[in-house]
């Protein structure tokens, strides 16, 4: 599991992104992406804008596939991909990931390369953005 912190919980965080987030899309993914604004502590004297740490959501209908043992282990691997790519991603992003039901086809490594390909695309990674985790 993701850390709650990084978990896009409620149906209008979701509703946000798809209204207003830009769009980036591969084969098996679309990835909706919505960089948030600022926030000001309030606690401190000097009012510093902090951001928060980015959010990610999966949303993933029946189309992908009726079975929900099929839509589970999709979504188990996306988190893992996540996880690992978690440290790379800059702060302040919410990110929705739509999986597409040509995904049943994918294994962990091509979930991976295609998550962080769609991710430098946004401009959501942190670093060298052409290297490659695998």
């Amino acid at each position: 599991m993701l850390p709650d912190a990084n978990r896009l919980k409620h149906r209008k965080d979701f509703s946000a992104v798809y209204r207003k987030g830009m769009r980036r899309n591969s084969a098996h993914f679309s990835l909706r992406a919505l960089r948030k604004p600022k926030s000001i502590e309030r606690s401190k004297p000097t009012a510093e804008k902090s951001l928060q740490p980015t959010r990610t959501g999966i949303s993933i209908s029946l189309k992908v596939s009726k079975r929900a043992v099929v839509r589970n282990r999709i979504k188990r691997q996306i988190r893992a991909a996540l996880r690992q790519l978690l440290p790379r991603l800059k702060l302040g992003w919410d990110l929705v990931i739509v999986v597409r039901p040509i995904a049943q086809e994918c294994n962990y490594a091509e979930i991976l390369q295609e998550l962080e390909q769609l991710l430098v695309e946004a401009e959501v990674l942190n670093g060298n953005s052409r290297g490659s985790i695998l």
